[in-house]
């Protein structure tokens, strides 16, 4: 059975970069509180009437321009978005025809933070089927626009922006063949139990109201170092390797206390995690792919790296992928 290369990555964050001293004008908090807390420094809001599809497309070009593919070579897109255009269609459409793709399906998926992982899962699947050849997979998010400004425990802790791969069949690549690279396995998982301890109180569909970002932020920080290391822990075990074995650990950036747990956890050294959150914030879906293509374009990622990749979101949804590149 044929895997899925990661032929290309981009990325997309929004010009407008808001300081945490910013913040502090109108919300009870300081750059002190909020970096000894989080380690965010910064974040990116969209501009007014800059929405989600805009990030989405903006990250796509870039993934196809290093990719070497053109818009008749993309059979699939996904975006994982908690923050669409509309309620419906989905945005991945809106996004398939401003990049002029003309034919395959696409589609949204909603797995909040670890919405990137699940539409990886998704495409990797349909690329080992043979049902498609080319798929462009997106995380996308404008969760400024869903943030209580009086709740100082959430609202500092998130960005907008937008990361995308392209993924294409190894059948017609010999050296993927012979190195074995490509999307090793995708895991994922969900607990409803935990609904109440991240979720939005409203929101297009059945409440019929708007709503914004409600956290338990302890359960939240909890689960998400037991759950997103032991998706590593699962990943390593299916494909009969150790943790010792990965190169770069690339996890969902919601905090960085939750990063260095996890690290410690999975006995990665600091130096072997990618970290984009002081500068990015949480960006929900889109964090994984910023920091991927934000790892790549720096040098980091060589040929032949193992990347563990892991988060954990709303539902509550989390899970994991292994990649050779």
């Amino acid at each position: 059975m044929q895997r899925s290369l990661v032929l290309g990555c981009g990325a997309y964050l929004p010009e407008r970069v808001v300081t945490n001293d910013e913040l502090a004008k109108k919300v009870d908090t300081s750059d002190e509180w909020i970096v000894q807390r989080t380690g965010i420094r910064q974040r990116h809001f969209a501009a007014e009437g800059e929405l989600t599809s805009h990030l989405a497309i903006a990250a796509s070009k870039g993934a196809m321009r290093k990719a070497g593919v053109e818009a008749a070579d993309i059979d699939l897109v996904i975006v994982a978005t908690s923050t669409p255009d509309n309620t419906f269609p989905a945005t991945a459409t809106k996004v398939q025809a401003a990049l002029g793709v003309r034919q395959g399906a696409a589609f949204d998926v909603q797995a909040v933070c670890a919405g990137f992982i699940y539409a990886l899962s998704v495409a990797d699947n349909m690329i080992r089927l043979g049902q498609v050849r080319t798929a462009l997979v997106i995380g996308a998010e404008v969760f400024s626009r869903i943030l209580d400004w009086e709740d100082r425990g959430t609202c500092i802790l998130f960005g907008d922006g937008a990361g995308a791969i392209v993924l294409g069949g190894s059948e017609n690549s010999e050296s993927a063949a012979s190195s074995g690279a490509g999307v090793l396995s995708t895991h994922i998982f969900s607990d409803g139990r935990f609904y109440d301890m991240l979720y939005v109180d409203g929101g297009p569909g059945s409440t019929g109201k708007a709503g914004y970002l409600r956290m338990v932020g302890k359960e939240v920080f909890r689960h998400a170092v037991s759950r997103m290391s032991e998706a590593v822990e699962t990943a390593v075990d299916h494909n009969n390797l150790t943790l010792s074995d990965i190169d770069w650990l690339i996890p969902h950036q919601a905090n960085v206390r939750i990063i260095d747990s996890i690290g410690k956890r999975l006995k990665m050294p600091r130096d072997k995690v990618v970290v984009t959150v002081a500068t990015q914030a949480n960006t929900s879906a889109a964090t994984i792919p910023l920091a991927l293509t934000a790892a790549q374009d720096d040098g980091r990622l060589k040929p032949g790296n193992l990347l563990a990749l892991s988060a954990l979101g709303g539902g509550f949804s989390w899970g994991s992928a292994l990649i050779r590149l």
